[in-house]
């Protein structure tokens, strides 16, 4: 994978291009997770796929946590809550948030 963070980083956010009405950002996670208790609560809906490692997602009033590996993805709509329960070192994701029409 190809201009990845290298070594101990943190978790990282770059936004590949913006619009007023959307923006696809690259994540690279390095076994960050939520904080205990915190919750995403987005104003925007947000469809988000995994590029390479694997991820565990709580959205809020599910069942269990979903676990995402590479290949899968997922449509969040706006303010429903979910967290990130763990990541592998590293994981890639590909987020597009978009307004509601």
């Amino acid at each position: 994978m190809a201009n990845l963070p290298r070594g101990n980083a943190g978790e990282t956010f770059e936004t590949l291009i913006e619009t007023p009405g959307a923006r696809i950002e690259r994540i690279v996670s390095n076994g960050q997770a939520s904080p205990p208790g915190f919750w995403y609560d987005q104003d925007r809906t947000e469809w988000v796929v995994v590029i390479a490692g694997a991820a565990g997602l709580t959205i809020e009033g599910a069942p269990r946590t979903r676990t995402l590996r590479a290949g899968d993805f997922i449509e969040l709509p706006a303010h429903v809550r979910h967290r990130v329960e763990w990541t592998e070192t590293p994981t890639v994701w590909l987020a597009v948030h978009f307004a509601n029409v």
